[in-house]
């Protein structure tokens, strides 16, 4: 499909990416949205904690929401979506991956951007309620990428699923990682690893057998603890084959739901790699758009819901 001409216009303090993502980040609030807890069962004995939220009519349709690197489904990146899309008739699943629901997970293994097959138990899951005959799946950042490697892996793409929306999309994991580490990005950096590195330390008890101190000491940067963690506890060699083998990247050409991908030219996460223009232009299911402005998951608009979540629910009127 030709690239979508964007029509976001921001408002003029948020044309700064960093004060985009920065705001959208720590100062937005969505307020009067309440959620109902399930956790379900994975096949290898693991759980998933997933936040319900509903529309007030009776419906069939639902949308899966898919939080970024340490989020979870409290962030309103999601509950805005949620909201919006509850008001106009339509179901809101938001996942916390393992370890982000406020409760550890069970196993030494947690999450990662590839880890589709905890995507593919919620869709089944949500298949078997035998309540919803649409499903639309929104992942922000680094669940943008899992969404995408979903859809476009060599898998048979449950019927019910109708479309999918990927925001603020790190498509080349590589190639983002390497925008994370670089000084304009440190800030976030450090946010980030704090966080992972407080929730891996008691897998240090839990698993002596699998990670020691000195492992942990060990952990200086993001790729540090891809290389000691990450790749070890998902069967991957090490950093690099864990970036390579799950971008979603490869997987566009191959993916035959409508998706939609939003990522904005000044997101300060996306390398040049995660602008995938070609891979839009020869796919007739995939649907580009590069606002100039909106930061890493920003699109701040006046009013209640920002601009991402609109073209959310614009992209599945259309269809």
């Amino acid at each position: 499909m030709p690239i979508i001409e964007s029509t976001y216009k921001p408002l003029f303090w948020t044309k700064s990416g960093f004060v985009s993502t920065v705001f959208s980040g720590l100062a937005r609030k969505v307020k009067h949205f309440h959620q109902i807890r399930e956790r379900i069962t994975l096949p290898d004995s693991d759980f998933l904690d997933i936040d319900w939220s509903y529309s007030e009519t009776k419906n069939n349709k639902v949308i899966i929401l898919l939080h970024g690197l340490e989020g979870h489904a409290q962030r309103p990146y999601l509950t805005g979506t949620a909201k919006l899309f509850n008001q106009n008739g339509i179901d809101a699943c938001s996942v916390n991956f393992r370890g982000c629901s406020g409760a550890p997970n069970l196993l030494y293994r947690s999450y990662h951007s590839g880890a589709t097959e905890d995507l593919d138990a919620v869709v089944n899951h949500i298949i078997s309620l035998n309540k919803y005959t649409e499903i639309y799946i929104k992942g922000i950042s680094l669940g943008a990428n899992m969404t995408l490697k979903y859809v476009g892996e060599e898998r048979e793409v449950p019927k019910e699923v109708k479309a999918v929306i990927a925001i603020s999309s790190p498509c080349d994991l590589k190639g983002s990682c390497d925008e994370l580490l670089s000084l304009k990005n440190r800030a976030y950096a450090i946010r980030f690893l704090d966080h992972l590195k407080q929730k891996l330390k008691p897998k240090l008890e839990q698993f002596p057998d699998k990670i020691t101190i000195d492992d942990y000491k060990s952990i200086k940067t993001l790729i540090d603890f891809d290389h000691v963690y990450t790749s070890k506890a998902h069967g991957f060699e090490d950093a690099y084959d864990y970036y390579d083998m799950a971008s979603s990247l490869q997987f566009l050409p191959n993916i035959k739901v409508p998706s939609l991908i939003i990522n904005a030219l000044n997101d300060s996460f996306l390398s040049p790699e995660c602008y995938p223009v070609k891979e839009a232009k020869y796919n007739s299911n995939l649907y580009l758009e590069m606002p100039k402005y909106g930061g890493h998951v920003g699109f701040i608009q006046k009013g209640e819901f920002y601009y991402n979540e609109k073209r959310a629910l614009e992209f599945v009127n259309e269809l």
